[in-house]
């Protein structure tokens, strides 16, 4: 139940092209500067019903690696480590 609300609010963002905010913890400036460069924060928020906390460090490293985003390894584990906490439906 929670996962169909969650992609249902995602789509109606994306819908209207309206920003999800990113949730307020330690590392969430970090995230939305870094990430918001490339893509807006429904990405990440669409994304937390599939994503584990490793599968969220796995997709840091992929945006650093295949994508080049120009984040230094001290910001990756920072944004890692929020994303892992506060977007993470999966163990």
């Amino acid at each position: 139940m929670f996962v169909a609300a969650a992609l249902l609010a995602c789509r109606a963002a994306l819908a209207q092209d309206a920003p999800v905010p990113l949730k307020q913890a330690p590392g969430s400036d970090l995230t939305a500067a870094a990430c918001n460069t490339c893509h807006t924060s429904n990405y990440i928020v669409m994304n937390s019903v599939f994503l584990s906390p490793a599968a969220w460090a796995a997709e840091v490293t992929k945006m650093r690696s295949a994508f080049g985003a120009p984040i230094d390894s001290e910001t990756a584990a920072i944004i890692s480590d929020y994303l892992g906490t506060n977007y993470s439906a999966l163990p």
